[in-house]
């Protein structure tokens, strides 16, 4: 409908009331030269509830006062004219009321000034409380989100539900995704589990929009401020970050609103609303020029949330339809896929399959179902109705609930349809992106710092590169066990043996640094505690490496010197070297099970192999006053004994701190 164009001296009036703070009167003159002066009427200048003010310009007072004190509505307005009242008066009134004057129309300028700062401030505020509810909900879940990463297997709908879960708990389907690369990375997922558990993610994603459709945005600041309180003098971690979460809704909902406020403000921007118009989801390439904006917006902030907290409030303002912002949405799933392909960067083959997997499986669905966009949009409208029956926050006009369940629908329709053909996609990636040539020696690339946004899952993630020290270090007992009883030890052995060495000193250096950067933001105290254990098995780790390295430098030793142990001194080295490798297995194995009980266990088998040590050893001092062994020889044979005893040591320590005991 085209606006109402006064002509000189002519006044006008238009009623607004809406959601977004604006609500009043405006009233307008024409201007001699053409064009309008307006004023806007707002709560502020209106009396209070009930009280009739005299004024020169009324002959008597009106007899029907303004019912509240909110917004004058039009019938009041209306009733005032049918007394006889002109509207200049009733803007006088409410003028001399007051001691209020009236205040002109910003222009296009301040306009979209007031736009962007409510944009952003908004944006923002509601970035900000998915980041304290993420955390506060990790921390509160901690230990059940680590049991269920772990639980993840080669079932499908097991890997889907794992990857559901866990993206509602941390509220973003990229962190989950570059957890999963950099499972699949480090070796500790398969191609197949990492498609079940990415597929699940982009339906946990969808819970923003299910958090929005409850329509408590006007609780939104009581919620912050409430939770803040709790937040701040809580004791206890559990309430801390439990008031941490729900502070995070209050300022989600108060964020959106904000941003309902400035998007709002479009309706009054004419060349905003024609550039609106020109994305409309009203033809299939209109659906793709929405859907190709919406990936685009989702780029840009790096946030499928942020995204959709900003269709929902263009929607709700009326600023674009549903349709469009379903559109919108679709185009979401898209632009959030670059997380993932950013986190693949530099990491085995398998690792950017899995990254490529997210890309394909997002576009394959936009594109299914922008095809049937008109039966979906359709579909959708019957089931919110279906639902409104039963649950009321189905029912009115906010088109929030409608958004959400296209979120929702189109997410689950998709993993639906993907599931039976995980084989299929996998070979498919296979092909794709064959083997390289060489094998692939995954290293800490799994240690993403966007990790450390997450610290339950990179606490987690850091723990399974610990696991691969301690794997390591089997190895070398392993290697140094077959080199140390053939004739002749092999070149390509001994030099595996010091590449294993230095690969532990970096995984024991990086590990550090993640730990380092993690301990330096805000972690919950088990987190935390943690952390500090990790580092500690880390360096007991690669300490026990170095040990190891010592021994065999000590057998290269005897040998260059064409020197040998005899029979006997070999075969009481052999005897140590089986009980400490036994020991040192033992110890990895418990932590792996978080099996806290093993310090008995440890403590009786160390006190035997400090008997073994001391036994050997003075066997071979007996045996020097009876035979003569050459000193090279006799020098090495004790301080392998006593490297023995150290790794022993160092064993030691690591099954105290899985107990809990440092």
């Amino acid at each position: 409908m085209a606006p109402f164009q006064p002509t000189a001296g002519q006044v006008m009036c238009k009623h607004r009331d809406n959601d977004t703070g604006r609500s009043g009167v405006r009233f307008g003159v024409g201007r001699p030269g053409g064009g309008i002066f307006t004023w806007r009427l707002g709560a502020a200048t209106l009396a209070p509830r009930g009280v009739v003010q005299h004024c020169p310009f009324f002959p008597s007072p009106p007899p029907h006062p303004f019912s509240t004190t909110g917004m004058p509505q039009m019938h009041e307005i209306q009733a005032l004219l049918s007394h006889g009242i002109s509207l200049p008066s009733v803007l006088t009134l409410a003028t001399q009321a007051n001691g209020t004057g009236v205040e002109e129309s910003p222009d296009v300028f301040t306009l979209v000034i007031h736009m962007l700062t409510y944009l952003t401030g908004g944006l923002g505020i509601f970035l900000l409380g998915m980041k304290h509810m993420s955390e506060g909900l990790q921390a509160v879940a901690g230990a059940s989100l680590r049991r269920m990463i772990s639980a993840v297997t080669n079932n499908r709908l097991m890997a889907a539900g794992v990857g559901t879960t866990v993206t509602c708990i941390v509220q973003s389907s990229s962190i989950t995704t570059v957890m999963v690369v950099g499972f699949v990375n480090s070796g500790l997922m398969s191609l197949t589990q990492a498609i079940g558990v990415i597929m699940g993610a982009n339906i946990g994603t969808t819970i923003t929009g299910w958090i929005l459709v409850l329509k408590v945005g006007k609780y939104g600041l009581p919620i912050l401020g409430v939770a803040a309180f709790v937040y701040l003098f809580a004791r206890k971690d559990r309430w801390k970050y439990s008031a941490g979460a729900v502070m995070g809704i209050g300022m989600i909902f108060f964020g959106l609103e904000l941003m309902k406020q400035g998007v709002g403000i479009i309706e009054e921007i004419e060349q905003f609303k024609k550039a609106f118009e020109m994305f409309a989801a009203t033809s299939y390439i209109g659906v793709l020029k929405c859907a190709m904006l919406g990936c685009f917006l989702t780029l840009l902030v790096q946030s499928s949330s942020a995204t959709l907290g900003i269709t929902i409030a263009l929607a709700s303002t009326g600023v674009i339809d549903f349709p469009t912002a379903a559109a919108l949405v679709l185009g979401e799933n898209i632009g959030t896929t670059i997380t993932a392909i950013l986190a693949s960067i530099g990491t085995t083959t398998n690792a950017k399959r899995a990254a490529y997997f997210h890309v394909l499986f997002n576009i394959t669905g936009v594109f299914w179902i922008t095809l049937l966009f008109q039966p979906y949009i359709w579909l959708i409208g019957e089931v919110r109705e279906v639902l409104a029956i039963f649950l009321p926050a189905f029912g009115g006009e906010d088109p929030t609930a409608s958004i959400a369940l296209t979120h929702s629908g189109f997410n689950i329709a998709n993993t639906l349809l993907f599931l039976p053909f995980v084989g299929f996609f996998a070979s498919f990636l296979m092909r794709m992106l064959p083997d390289r040539g060489i094998k692939e020696k995954p290293h800490l690339t799994s240690l993403d710092v966007r990790m450390l946004e997450t610290p339950v899952l990179g606490v987690e993630q850091s723990r399974t590169e610990v696991l691969r020290m301690g794997t390591g270090v089997n190895k070398m007992l392993t290697w140094i066990g077959e080199a140390v009883t053939s004739s002749e030890i092999e070149e390509d052995k001994i030099q595996t043996i010091f590449n294993r060495e230095e690969v532990l000193d970096k995984i024991q250096h990086e590990i550090m640094e993640f730990m380092t950067d993690m301990l330096s933001g805000n972690v919950p105290h088990a987190i935390s505690e943690e952390s500090r254990e990790q580092v500690r098995l880390a360096d007991e780790y690669e300490s026990i490496s170095d040990v190891l390295v010592s021994i065999l430098k000590s057998h290269l030793r005897v040998r260059q010197a064409d020197l040998a142990f005899s029979a006997e001194q070999d075969k009481r080295l052999r005897h140590v070297h089986d009980e400490v490798a036994k020991y040192v297995s033992m110890v990895t194995d418990a932590y792996a099970k978080r099996n806290k009980g093993i310090i008995t266990k440890a403590h009786t088998h160390g006190r035997a192999i400090n008997h073994l040590v001391r036994e050997t050893r003075h066997w071979h001092l007996d045996t020097l006053s009876d035979a003569k062994c050459d000193p090279l020889v006799s020098m090495c044979f004790t301080g392998i004994l006593q490297s023995y005893r150290h790794i022993k040591d160092h064993a030691l320590n690591i099954a105290e701190t899985v107990a809990g005991e440092k």
